[in-house]
């Protein structure tokens, strides 16, 4: 999508995680941004018929895994300093079906925040603003050794726009 709102800002992908990965071949290879403006997350999308369940209709699966990722995303609006944060709890509402090949935006917010946990909500909407599905999650700091493992893959944690900037910099 390129007609994107010029207050958002996009969010660091990684290198293998299924719904922002780079370098993952199965993956949807979303790409997230900030909205500062409405403290919110956004992802335009359009989910192929590759992941649908019914015909013309997101798997339900895909559609949590959409929903689980904007709205835990959200914990980087307010925690900078820790924007990786664990889902503890999750409940999706299927509204309507969400329909493949068309248009979509997820978003996804922070609705109470507290020391070691969260509650951060999120919706896939249609063009139109019909909401298809929503969830509710309870967010958690991970652990020591969680963020452990991470480190070694941190440096694969950027905003590919960025890096693709800085290497022709770089070679200039």
């Amino acid at each position: 999508m390129t007609d994107l709102p010029s207050g958002w800002k996009p969010q660091p992908t990684s290198r293998m995680c299924f719904v922002c990965g780079r370098q993952n071949p199965a993956g949807l290879h979303l790409t997230f941004y900030d909205d500062l403006e409405a403290g919110q997350v956004k992802v335009p999308l359009n989910i192929p018929d590759t992941y649908q369940g019914y015909p013309g209709i997101v798997h339900g699966g895909i559609v949590a895994t959409v929903l689980d990722e904007v709205s835990g995303r959200a914990i980087a609006l307010a925690q900078e300093d820790a924007p990786f944060w664990m889902t503890a709890k999750m409940e999706v509402r299927y509204h309507k079906p969400t329909p493949t090949e068309t248009p979509l935006t997820a978003v996804g917010w922070v609705e109470k925040l507290r020391n070691r946990s969260a509650r951060v909500v999120g919706e896939i909407r249609r063009s139109d603003g019909t909401v298809t599905a929503s969830v509710a999650s309870v967010v958690v700091k991970p652990s020591e050794e969680t963020l452990r493992e991470w480190e070694q893959e941190q440096e694969f944690w950027r905003v590919e726009e960025e890096r693709r900037k800085a290497e022709e910099e770089a070679q200039s």
